[in-house]
């Protein structure tokens, strides 16, 4: 495990580590340093490239509503009400467009506040009447009118600007302290699903939303006169943008992983092995199905309830993963295994059971020979039909060399081998399975894995019994 987590992991959290510090860096060494630029600058840079910002929000809006993908919706609309009200900063620099007013002050200061606020939606279950697209969509439209309405009317009644606190003033400070603490919120999310799904694209995700967090604090603790404060508007944009992007790759794929709100399950990752899990795991799934049928379906049972009994366990994100995959493919060395004994129509005979048992060995084989897999998954590959007294094969270990992760996935092996029909015997009812379980527990198995999966077990039978 730590093997792979130095591989893998480590690297990949490292760069996004120092690419989400960088700006940060940047506006330590040279925020300070006093600048001299020009309204035009400001109003050509800040408002056209926002306003090409909000349209590709708006694309991004249009694209998720397509695709009755709410979560998009929502990200879009935090995007657009966040770069018009960046838009509307920039074209009202006076001296250009219009004379001196508060919007310019108002809406740079207001950007990235209201955005957070409005992302943060997207990391929690929202009013029953906004749950459909189209409502979003009209909520949307609702607030990019108001942003427009407001700008337009305290350019021309420059008394209804509300005071901008002064930078660093106590207000200042409070609404920094509040933004931090929702972007803090939806980075440690995002960051949540990419320790799930090691995909790059939700590391950019988290990336993008610490460069957010980062863009405030020039905002609102600077001014026009400092080179951090220019910085943070161009931090902004790219924050926007790399979020922008990452979901809009996602919804190319048909893969929404929903990084901001942070609620990918393990299970999910058994269900969509393709997106979350990597083309070399799925590859070996096709196989192992155009091989033997009952063997795939058996192999997806198996590790669907093996997460699931991960997480009552309380297995990191990074064990659940490892699960998930070794769960998938455990049984992969029987690729191996002659079809004339795998799809036998009746009871092995000995040597034909010799040859069923060396499956474990011959799957770990194989996945050495493929490479990409770590050695949490290997490991399960070999040892998910070892047991706790030294009895299980091929290796005959015992309890000190067993970890939790294998014997959650020995225990919910056992279990859907039990309840399935086979040609040489009928299936065992959930009764008798758990009754065979209990028994062995302490000796071939682990008394905590059973307990998380009659657990699970018990999820799967409520809305039955509900029904019923």
């Amino acid at each position: 495990m730590r093997i792979a987590l130095r591989e893998r992991l480590l690297p990949a959290l490292l760069f996004g580590a120092a690419a989400a510090a960088l700006p940060a860096a940047l506006d330590l060494a040279l925020g300070g340093v006093k600048v001299h630029l020009t309204g035009k600058i400001h109003f050509w840079s800040v408002g056209s490239s926002a306003l090409l910002a909000a349209a590709a929000a708006v694309g991004l809006t249009v694209i998720g509503a397509r695709r009755s993908d709410t979560r998009t919706v929502r990200i879009g609309s935090a995007f657009a009400v966040m770069a018009s009200l960046l838009a509307l900063h920039g074209f009202a620099t006076p001296g250009i467009l219009v004379g001196s007013n508060g919007v310019v002050a108002f809406t740079g200061g207001a950007t990235l506040p209201v955005g957070g606020a409005i992302l943060a939606l997207s990391a929690f279950p929202l009013p029953r009447f906004l749950r459909g697209v189209k409502p979003l969509l009209v909520l949307q439209g609702v607030l990019i009118a108001a942003v427009l309405a407001l700008g337009t009317s305290a350019i021309v009644f420059p008394s209804i600007v509300p005071a901008v606190p002064e930078p660093n003033s106590p207000i200042a400070v409070s609404l920094l302290a509040s933004g931090l603490a929702v972007y803090g919120l939806l980075a440690l999310r995002a960051l949540r699903t990419f320790l799930l799904t090691r995909r790059g694209l939700d590391l950019a995700v988290a990336v993008g939303i610490v460069w957010l967090a980062t863009a405030l604090v020039p905002a609102l603790t600077m001014d026009y006169t400092q080179l951090g404060w220019w910085m943070g508007h161009e931090l902004e944009l790219d924050g926007i943008l790399l979020i922008g992007v990452a979901v809009a790759i996602d919804l190319a794929r048909a893969a929404q992983s929903r990084p901001l709100s942070g609620d990918l399950c393990a299970a999910e990752l058994v269900a969509a092995e393709d997106s979350f899990l990597g083309s070399h795991v799925r590859a070996l799934m096709v196989r192992l199905a155009e091989k033997d049928e009952y063997t795939e379906r058996h192999t997806r049972r198996v590790a669907l309830r093996a997460v699931q009994a991960g997480e009552v366990l309380g297995l990191s994100r990074n064990r659940l993963r490892a699960l998930a995959i070794g769960g998938l493919v455990h049984d992969i060395g029987k690729l191996s295994v002659p079809d004339t004994i795998l799809k036998k129509p009746a009871a092995l005979d000995d040597d034909e059971y010799a040859v069923v048992r060396k499956h474990p060995e011959w799957g770990h084989r194989l996945l050495n020979e493929l490479g990409g897999f770590s050695e949490a998954v290997r490991r399960l590959v070999r040892d998910h039909h070892e047991r706790l007294d030294g009895t299980g094969y091929p290796r005959a270990l015992s309890a000190e060399s067993l970890d939790l992760d294998t014997r959650v996935l020995t225990v919910c092996d056992v279990y859907d081998a039990l309840v399935s029909r086979r040609v040489y015997r009928p299936a065992w009812t959930h009764e008798q399975a758990i009754a065979l379980l209990r028994k062995e527990t302490g000796t071939a198995f682990d008394s905590r894995c059973v307990a998380a999966l009659e657990q699970v077990i018990a999820r799967e039978t409520e809305p039955v019994a509900r029904v019923a």
